[in-house]
């Protein structure tokens, strides 16, 4: 049988999904994907894991990744590293810094929502055996969820923690170019994750970025996505060909914490060709003259 579809972008436990790294690789055997790749938030905690789940398994390919938060051109942007080596001295550092940022920033939420009226203690179930920098926005929505008169996430995030809402508190990110750095010392490829924000002048500000992240090393841009349109993926691929970036695509899935998105196929709709995979590793080993291979730091 021809496995013909991947997910590269998938979160566990170990950040702020809820299945253990070994059960998103179940998961994805379970559908038949080619590939899925873990990409954590900030950390590579959950990497052995899901790589041990994968040894016996070829037949899905099981790739390491992790996907690092930044601030870029007043936005914040998400670049996913993958077939990384999760011990890179470079990557390890930036992972340490945003474990700080982290802590800071979920210990000013806890005091904002406390004086918005919505007491929260991080003994509740919800956090349970979470050290505080491995605490996202999810697990205070299930917190909020199961407390207060709440439904869903997205209405905890509508209300009180999305975007200028007011129980949320912006992180200071480091720039893209940092991210980049770390992902390719740790063997990686450096991918934009989730480029269309639906804003004004999307083209023109995709176009703009993807080309000044180019400069600074991107590999490759999220093509594929959960809660992209077809002329959205249509418009990143162009952009994608014009700066000769590699495509990437992922559902983006969190378990539980994001009911509505299903591993391997997003909100429904989402396939992500395994083709794609051929585009992502030929970024990871350049064949061309002139090129340097990067260390051969990633054991599949």
């Amino acid at each position: 049988m021809i496995m013909e579809f991947i997910d590269l972008h998938t979160h566990s436990n170990c950040s702020d999904g809820t299945l253990a790294p070994a059960e998103i690789f179940s998961l994805a055997r379970s559908i038949e994907l080619a590939a899925v790749a873990l990409t954590d938030h900030d950390t590579v905690a959950g990497i052995p894991e899901f790589m041990a789940a994968a040894k016996e398994h070829p037949e899905c390919e099981a790739i390491p990744g992790v996907e690092l938060a930044c601030s870029f051109m007043s936005k914040e942007i998400h670049i996913v590293g993958l077939f990384i080596n999760p011990a890179g001295v470079k990557l390890q550092e930036f992972i340490e810094d945003a474990r700080l940022e982290r802590m800071r920033r979920n210990r000013d939420l806890l005091v904002k929502l406390s004086l918005l009226g919505y007491e929260l203690d991080l003994s509740m179930p919800q956090f349970a055996g979470l050290p505080l920098e491995g605490v996202g926005r999810p697990h205070f929505a299930a917190a909020l969820i199961e407390h207060y008169n709440f439904t869903h996430p997205r209405m905890v995030f509508e209300k009180l923690l999305g975007r200028n809402r007011p129980a949320y508190i912006p992180r200071r990110l480091p720039e893209p170019s940092r991210a980049i750095e770390a992902i390719h010392d740790a063997g990686g490829i450096a991918v934009w994750a989730h480029p269309v924000r639906r804003e004004a002048n999307e083209r023109a500000f995709l176009k703009r970025a993807a080309r000044k992240l180019t400069n600074m090393g991107l590999d490759a841009i999220e093509g594929y996505y959960s809660m992209f349109s077809s002329v959205e993926t249509a418009m990143v691929t162009e952009v994608a060909g014009s700066l000769d970036l590699a495509l990437s695509g992922g559902s983006d899935f969190h378990g539980a914490n994001s009911p509505d998105v299903i591993l391997g196929f997003g909100a429904g709709g989402l396939r992500v060709p395994a083709a794609l995979l051929d585009g992502l590793k030929a970024k990871r080993f350049p064949g061309l003259p002139g090129q340097v291979r990067r260390p051969d730091v990633y054991d599949n």
